[in-house]
């Protein structure tokens, strides 16, 4: 039964990593938050150190919304620290809600995620790992609804927290989007495998150093470090402040100079 060959394999080859040693939601939902768009290798030292810093949403909540923005410096898309300490206020003063989604900046994955993983919930958490899994095993790409639907059908009764790691564990180090492990793959047989679904077209982007996400980054980090700020076109640090101020990651002073919130 490919669930079992897949929970069997999971067991036996899972990395150890710190979130999934505990069932704490505050804890979990942390490191879901910081795995967005992120990887695992580079979650582990951010994480614990976040957690040391601000062990419960309370200690979170009542920090000033600077020493989050610094305690996430490195980690990317620090908009995610705004959302989190906003969600850990929101479960300091009323608890964990019964349906995850109200908390800011929880989507359906994140709530699917802590759901199983945190509060026992059957449901599946479909990533983009677990999208790429289910969609060369099938041979056949779904819109989001139909996917969700086909990777509930998927979850062994009972056992959705440990099919959920066990999936995404599969997408991130067999299933890869490139050059996949297929002999190492535990689902291989009855696969309609990786070339049976193309893979979505990429997009030729600029490069990361004339972006303005790159600007943000660059101003963010110079804030948080006491430094002076990078060298800019003044449309392009205008902007790039404007975005951080939208984000609520700095407020502006009477003169129009930047500091963190």
């Amino acid at each position: 039964m490919a669930g079992e060959a897949l929970l069997n394999w999971y067991e036996a080859v899972k990395r150890p990593l710190p979130w999934r040693a505990t069932r704490d939601p505050w804890a979990i939902l942390v490191s879901e938050v910081m795995l967005q768009q992120t990887q695992a290798a580079r979650v582990v030292s951010h994480y614990e150190r976040f957690l040391t810093r601000f062990p419960t949403p309370g200690a979170l909540a009542a920090a000033p919304a600077a020493e989050a923005i610094a305690a996430w410096s490195g980690l990317g898309y620090n908009r995610r620290a705004v959302a989190l300490r906003a969600a850990a206020a929101t479960v300091a003063e009323h608890g964990w809600p019964e349906r995850l989604e109200e908390l800011p900046g929880v989507g359906s994955y994140t709530a699917a995620a802590l759901g199983s993983f945190a509060f026992g919930a059957q449901v599946a958490a479909v990533d983009t790992n677990v999208r790429r899994v289910i969609e060369r095993r099938d041979g056949v790409r779904r819109p989001p609804r139909a996917l969700a639907r086909r990777a509930q059908e998927l979850v062994p009764e009972g056992r959705a927290a440990a099919w959920n790691q066990a999936m995404m564990e599969l997408g991130a180090t067999v299933c890869r989007p490139r050059r996949p492990l297929c002999g190492e793959c535990p689902l291989q047989a009855g696969c309609a495998g990786p070339d049976a679904v193309a893979p979505p077209a990429r997009q030729r982007g600029e490069r990361l150093e004339a972006t303005d996400r790159w600007a943000r980054g660059r101003l963010l980090a110079a804030l948080v470090a006491g430094e002076a700020p990078p060298a800019l076109p003044a449309e392009r640090r205008e902007r790039a402040l404007a975005g951080l101020e939208r984000d609520g990651l700095v407020v502006r002073g009477p003169g129009g100079e930047p500091r963190l919130p």
